[in-house]
């Protein structure tokens, strides 16, 4: 009897810490599984020492007007990236340059003259487009947010992104699809300081160029302007050795 009672009171008291334990540890694990996925996806849509592309941009307003633009993009490491506007005749030289610590740059070749994109400016629309200076700049998801994994099905990783406390976002949020074969996301949704669906971005034709996963089609739509811009890769050159000069300011003004 006293053996009896003994275990009762061993399994009246360890049962719920086992409980405990074990809810912690599920809680613990799927916080480092997001964590993992976060950093996955920033590997690989980083992965390329450096690349180049030529793109055609297609901007779409609520009555399918359609604008066509030719740009090149630059990008050399996870830090430092350049876009100029090569077509129409009117967006010739257009410019934006992203490099390390949040520093952004501007160019209009009407003004003739780079400006430096201030914080609060960053989350401002570039050349019309659908995507904000901060959209287009280079940083990495696992910095800039704190991720929590909403769910897994057998194709996709869904991970709710939260920015990180210091970290001034225009988004309350972001709902991130992750492809499980790749780790190179499919679709990306914003919602707005207020939790409201903002904008969607989705990218498409996934494909392995050099064993890198790259997307040939990125669209992003503004819900509320019912607005989206459509970039289409035509070219796309990795591993090349792209100079350093290209991702300065002096290049930046430079027209061809």
């Amino acid at each position: 009897m006293k053996n009896s009672r003994r275990n009762r009171r061993i399994i009246g008291v360890t049962a719920p810490l086992l409980f405990l334990f074990v809810v912690s540890l599920t809680g613990g694990l799927y916080a480092a599984s997001a964590g993992e996925i976060l950093s996955r996806v920033d590997q690989v849509m980083n992965a390329p020492k450096d690349r180049k592309v030529t793109m055609k941009m297609v901007l779409v307003d609520k009555n399918g007007n359609e604008k066509v633009r030719i740009a090149e993009s630059y990008q050399k490491g996870d830090d430092h990236r350049l876009i100029k506007f090569l077509e129409p005749a009117d967006q010739k030289g257009v410019g934006f340059l992203s490099l390390p610590n949040d520093v952004m740059y501007v160019y209009f070749p009407a003004f003739k003259k780079v400006r430096r994109i201030a914080s609060h400016v960053k989350n401002s629309n570039f050349a019309g487009t659908d995507f904000t200076y901060d959209d287009l700049s280079t940083f990495k998801y696992s910095e800039d947010y704190n991720p929590e994994l909403l769910e897994e099905t057998d194709s996709f990783y869904v991970l709710k992104l939260v920015p990180k406390p210091g970290v001034k976002k225009d988004y309350s949020f972001l709902k991130m699809w992750v492809d499980k074969g790749s780790f190179h996301p499919t679709k990306v949704e914003f919602y707005d300081k207020s939790g409201n669906l903002w904008k969607v971005l989705k990218m498409r034709e996934i494909e392995k160029i050099k064993d890198y996963f790259v997307a040939r089609e990125m669209e992003m739509k503004d819900l509320k302007k019912q607005h989206s811009t459509k970039m289409i890769m035509e070219e796309i050159e990795l591993d090349t050795g792209i100079p350093d000069k290209i991702f300065t300011k002096r290049y930046l003004r430079r027209t061809r």
